[in-house]
């Protein structure tokens, strides 16, 4: 037989049978994968923000279905998208929380400094050069590494602080994750107060250090009808299980360090704060 035909022979029957080793590896050994988790894929909001506490949306929509983590952790995809997951997954799913990113400082250009920081511009460098040149060691030091975090442009610094814009805000949670002072957190979007301060020094200390900042005097507990706030740590904290938002507290509060959060509707017989002080 001539050599070429040979050899062309030799070829055509190991690709034939190189093809059906792979058929049959492809049945025998093939990894199944449910649908669902595709189709959930394609429902998620495809940031990958990270802020339902898995790597990416694949990862998230596959420990829905795996793992049967929560449906509605999709911050930006919001109701709509945590509906369609539970279409999907067949479930009915009730109390889906709704929270939103607010800063709990007011201090900024309220606040006095220890030194002049010439350094790199990101809050985390100026954390870690004698603790940040803020006379407060608890406040927001309004570099913005927030906003360099946020996908949704929710969040910017205004006189200094970070502030939330809560019509933008997900409550993806990627802010408080990168504030190396923790001053982020997630509360209830709903139309309630908040202690913009995280000062736990005494209140002389914090006469001295911080306009608006919280001096745990206590007229904000005594004066709540709901008994919804109490002192901790020299700071007053809210009860957001007993708050039903009458705003008493903003009122009460003689350094302003009670405050709406930004961008919650103000309930309509709610007292109007005053001006805060700069």
């Amino acid at each position: 037989m001539n050599p070429i035909v040979l050899a062309i022979v030799v070829l055509v029957v190991l690709g034939l049978v190189g093809g059906f080793i792979l058929v049959l590896a492809s049945k025998f050994m093939a990894v199944y994968e449910d649908p669902r988790i595709a189709q959930i894929t394609d429902c998620l909001a495809g940031a990958n923000c990270g802020g339902c506490g898995y790597a990416g949306c694949a990862d998230y929509a596959k420990a829905i279905v795996e793992d049967g983590a929560p449906t509605f952790k999709c911050a930006p995809g919001g109701d709509k998208t945590a509906d369609d997951i539970n279409r999907i997954m067949g479930v009915e799913e009730s109390d889906r929380p709704s929270m939103r990113a607010t800063v709990i400082c007011a201090g900024g250009e309220n606040c006095g400094k220890r030194f002049d920081y010439k350094g790199i511009q990101t809050c985390a460098a100026a954390a870690a050069v004698a603790g940040g040149p803020s006379a407060c060691s608890y406040g927001c030091l309004g570099l913005g590494d927030c906003t360099r975090a946020c996908k949704f442009d929710a969040i910017h610094v205004v006189n200094g602080v970070a502030v939330v814009d809560r019509s933008k805000c997900t409550g993806c949670t990627a802010c408080t994750a990168v504030c190396p002072r923790k001053v982020i957190q997630m509360k209830p979007i709903a139309p309630q107060p908040a202690v913009k301060c995280s000062n736990k020094d005494k209140g002389v200390v914090v006469n001295k250090t911080c306009k608006v900042g919280c001096i745990a005097c206590g007229l904000c507990v005594r004066n709540c009808p709901q008994q919804a706030i109490f002192l901790k740590d020299n700071v007053a904290v809210i009860d957001y299980t007993k708050c039903n938002g009458c705003g008493t507290c903003v009122t009460k509060c003689p350094k302003k360090a009670i405050q709406w959060v930004e961008g919650a509707p103000r309930p309509v017989d709610a007292p109007v704060p005053a001006p805060e002080v700069r």
